[in-house]
């Protein structure tokens, strides 16, 4: 019977649960048994209630402190285990369970990856890593302890707010009293009920710098610093507030043409998962690799060995576009204010921090104060009771309250030298004096402590009067002991768009059909056309003039009678098309010459102006705009006496590819012969160089580098003095050392002076830079030789100014041209002098400008030019680096 009972009850529990969670309206009622029990709004109150929880106990870091509940419960606890030592894993998760109500697993996994950030723990053992992935030890194999730095910043129980544990039995902090801009230096990251919060980590001396600024009423500005290095474009950040972004790349060098080296991640990435997309992305076609090896240990290091005949820089933008070696990261700085979650920008949160920080100092030098004056009173009442025999009162005396009214007498003439009242628990401390520290009581010590409270009475007095210069030194101490640990990983850069289509692969070959009018990589008894890979745009002209770009696939049908089948390159402004078609209509021939750049695709556009029955006659397309000369045979007719028509392409201006072109002949063609295929018409592509993202354009950005056409070379030159040239591409990536990028000219004079480390001795050189596509040295072999000027006017004079021993020497002059002649770029060169150089100076001869000048002259002039990047970096003090 009372197993059937049992069934019955638990099936109106499910029953009620069942309308609860039903989110019926709120006023209905359900009977059970003879109660009736109003169950409407329940789930709505109990979900709000588990949100709520979710939010302000797990999930959400505290504005004041930065951390997570179970982070400061973990702290907490390794501050009471805290005697220097390291304290077991294990030891330290079972101590913190006092506090945290939830399971072993949550604490281990937050204290793991707290010691990963290597701010506030001091760990030992094998705690995983963050760039393999791979995971920490067993926590009763690794050890833990608080680092210098926790011990400094984050704990003080004075100025602690505490509340009970979660079962009455501890107390626990409410907040921990951070002076530091804890949440930002760290990072967090959570997941709570209908919220998120992403906040990035930070600069540990950047923080510091800002917090300084903020002090000091000045604007600042700071931007993510990730563990794993990288480089990272901010353009975007926004503050760190929802709708921001912030791109994350790996960093990708060439070792040589065949290789390439991951040496940083781009933060949230391993080197597992970044290999795992680098391999995915082969097997697709995106990029062509022949293999990679993962050399990974306290660094990264991942080698991607190309295949042949690829191009490493255009594999480098493949791998960007591609792979996960970018990512993009949006931000969502959500933090617990006054009990309530709030979405704020990284410069509030960090104002906050710095405000708070500059409240806590406060309070610990008012606690401070009140502890001297306090410490001032007792000794001084001491020193008085002592010295003025006052303890004699006390024989005698029947009872307690008969020796401190006495006492209190004898110290009536005194009370006025006293800072403040004198009270009965002073006088009872009076009374616990023993007679051995009566008799060893030394006045001039008592004086000595005495004067040493007053001052350092004074000093609190003062720093809380300058509170604001108080708290800047306290972060100048705080970088000074800590900042060398915390240099910047993460180089800010602002990254190119990479166009995925000019970077992809071509894993695919193109077949035509021209007669039945089909296209596609299935046609492979067909014609071959070109290599593609997937996402390319394909164009295609038939015949009557008709044109349209579409989608690569396996088999299309783009209309009969073919004429031009080719991989379309968007905004490609340089290749020309030179046409001549007949109008079906009027039957006159026509002569056109246009680009491309842009088309929808699937849409058909006419070359002709769209009559029935027009017909191309003649077509080129030509990728650096040649014009080519061509003889035109006219169809013999009577009074007709020119037959044949010379056509130079070049005599046509290239317009819009839906003009209607000029008149060619309006008699009929027999045929039209290529007589020869001329050369460009639009002369040398002029190419930029953006600093900002260190690559070359053609679009105007950044500093003219020249104008290039065939087979004319960039010469890049290094701050270490290696040199190599390159082709003119927009995809070239260049060093990060970059000091000079310029178009080669190989009958251009140089000089260098630089420090040889096999001679112990500076050298002038001059010499001619030549064709030299691998990096190589132009002061010597030896990697100690420095680099301090190069001279691109051999007509300069340099000044020596001496130093060291040959401090007062007169300064020398030399002149470059005449010190040395031109020789090989190996050459070694000459010695300038065997005396200390305390600096040089190069003087520059005074051109005199033209007195009219025109644009042309300006563009040739801007042809020459050079790029300055940066002044050579010396540890001297010798060297004044213009270039």
């Amino acid at each position: 019977m009372s197993q059937i009972e049992d069934i019955t009850n638990n099936e109106q529990a499910n029953e009620e649960l069942t309308s609860e969670v039903s989110g019926e309206p709120q006023n209905e009622e359900v009977q059970s048994g003879s109660k009736l029990k109003r169950i409407g709004g329940l789930y709505q109150d109990w979900f709000l209630d588990y949100a709520s929880y979710v939010i302000l106990e797990r999930a959400v870091p505290h504005i004041n402190d930065g951390l997570k509940p179970v982070q400061r419960r973990i702290l907490h606890a390794m501050k009471r285990l805290d005697d220097g030592r390291y304290n077991k894993v294990a030891n330290v998760v079972g101590f913190t369970m006092q506090y945290h109500p939830h399971g072993d697993a949550s604490i281990g996994d937050a204290l793991v990856q707290l010691g990963q950030k290597d701010l506030l723990i001091d760990t030992q053992g094998n705690w995983g890593n963050i760039l393999t992935g791979d995971s920490a030890a067993a926590p009763r194999y690794i050890e833990a302890r608080l680092s210098k730095l926790a011990l400094d910043i984050v704990f003080n129980p004075k100025t602690t707010n505490w509340k009970l544990s979660y079962d009455g039995r501890n107390n626990e902090p409410i907040t921990l009293p951070v002076k530091f801009p804890l949440l930002l230096a760290q990072g967090v990251e959570g997941i709570a009920v209908g919220l998120a919060s992403k906040i990035l980590p930070h600069n540990f001396n950047e923080l510091i710098d800002a917090s300084i600024a903020h002090l000091k009423g000045e604007e600042f500005e700071i931007y993510p610093d990730f563990p794993t290095g990288g480089m990272v474009d901010v353009s975007k950040y926004n503050d760190g507030l929802r709708g921001g972004n912030v791109r994350v790349r790996a960093k990708i060098t060439k070792q040589d043409n065949k290789t390439l080296v991951i040496s940083q991640l781009p933060f949230g990435k391993t080197t597992s998962t970044l290999i795992d997309s680098i391999i995915k992305a082969n097997e697709k076609g995106n990029i062509k690799i022949r293999k990679i090896d993962d050399n990974t240990a306290a660094e990264v290091e991942i080698l991607v060995h190309l295949g042949p005949n690829v191009s490493p820089d255009k594999t480098i933008d493949a791998l960007y576009a591609f792979t996960d070696c970018e990512t993009s990261i949006s931000p969502n700085c959500c933090v617990i204010t006054n009990e309530t979650p709030v979405f704020i920008g990284v410069s509030e949160i960090l104002r906050s921090n710095t405000d708070q920080t500059k409240m806590l100092l406060t309070q610990e030098l008012e606690i401070r104060l009140a502890e001297l004056e306090d410490s001032w009173h007792k000794s001084s009442l001491e020193k008085i009771f002592i010295e003025n025999k006052i303890y004699q009162r006390m024989e005698g005396s029947p009872t307690m309250e008969h020796t401190i009214q006495v006492i209190d007498e004898g110290l009536e003439p005194f009370k006025k030298l006293l800072r403040r009242p004198v009270i009965t628990e002073d006088i009872e401390r009076l009374t616990e004096i023993r007679m051995k520290r009566i008799t060893a009581h030394d006045s001039y010590k008592a004086d000595e402590y005495i004067n040493n409270l007053e001052t350092e009475m004074e000093e609190v007095k003062n720093n809380l009067e300058n509170i604001v210069q108080y708290s800047i030194n306290y972060y100048k101490n705080i970088k000074k002991k800590y900042g060398s640990k915390y240099p910047r990983n993460t180089e800010i850069r602002s990254f190119e768009f990479i166009e995925a289509a000019k970077v992809v692969v071509a894993n695919l070959k193109l077949y035509v059909n021209r007669e039945e009018g089909f296209i596609g990589t299935g046609l492979k008894k067909d014609e071959y056309v070109c290599d593609c890979s997937d996402i390319d745009d394909i164009l295609i002209f038939l015949r009557n003039g008709k044109y349209l770009i579409t989608k690569v696939s396996s088999k299309a049908f783009v209309g009969k009678d073919i004429l031009f089948v080719e991989v379309f390159k968007k905004n490609e402004k340089r290749k020309i098309f030179n046409i001549i078609y007949r109008d079906g209509k009027s039957g006159v021939f026509y002569m056109k010459r246009c680009n491309i750049p842009a088309l929808i695709r699937d849409k058909e556009y006419d070359i002709t102006q769209g009559t029935e029955g027009s017909k191309i006659m003649y077509f080129s397309a030509n990728p650096n705009g040649e014009a080519e000369l061509l003889k035109v045979y006219l169809r013999p007719k009577p009074r007709l006496k020119k037959t044949v028509i010379d056509l130079d392409f070049s005599e046509l201006a290239v317009k819009g590819r839906s003009s209607m072109g000029n008149i060619l002949t309006r008699n009929s063609v027999h045929r039209i012969v290529l007589k020869d295929k001329g050369i460009s018409t639009l002369g040398g592509r002029k190419i930029w160089f953006d600093e900002t993202v260190q690559r070359l354009n053609a679009d105007g950005r950044g500093t003219f580098v020249g104008e290039f056409q065939g087979d004319d070379k960039i010469l890049v030159l290094t701050k270490e003095g290696q040199y190599r040239t390159t082709n003119f591409d927009l995809s070239n990536h260049f060093e990060d050392n970059l000091m000079v990028i310029t178009k080669l000219d190989i009958s251009k004079n140089y000089a260098a002076i630089f420090f040889d480390a096999d001679q112990k001795y500076y050298y002038l050189k001059r010499f001619q830079f030549d064709n030299q596509p691998k990096l190589s040295s132009f002061i010597g072999d030896n990697p100690e030789s420095k680099l301090y000027k190069l001279i691109n006017n051999e007509k300069s004079q340099i000044v020596i100014n001496f130093g060291g021993a040959n401090e007062g020497r007169e300064n020398e002059l030399v002149d470059v041209e005449s010190f040395i002649a031109v020789k090989g770029i190996k050459a070694r060169g000459k010695r300038l002098t065997t005396y200390e150089i305390n600096k040089f100076e190069v003087i520059e001869p005074i051109l005199q400008e033209p007195e009219e000048s025109n644009e042309d002259d300006d563009i040739q002039e801007e042809i020459h030019s050079e790029v300055k990047m940066a002044e050579s970096d010396s540890d001297s003090e010798q060297m004044t680096l213009d270039i």
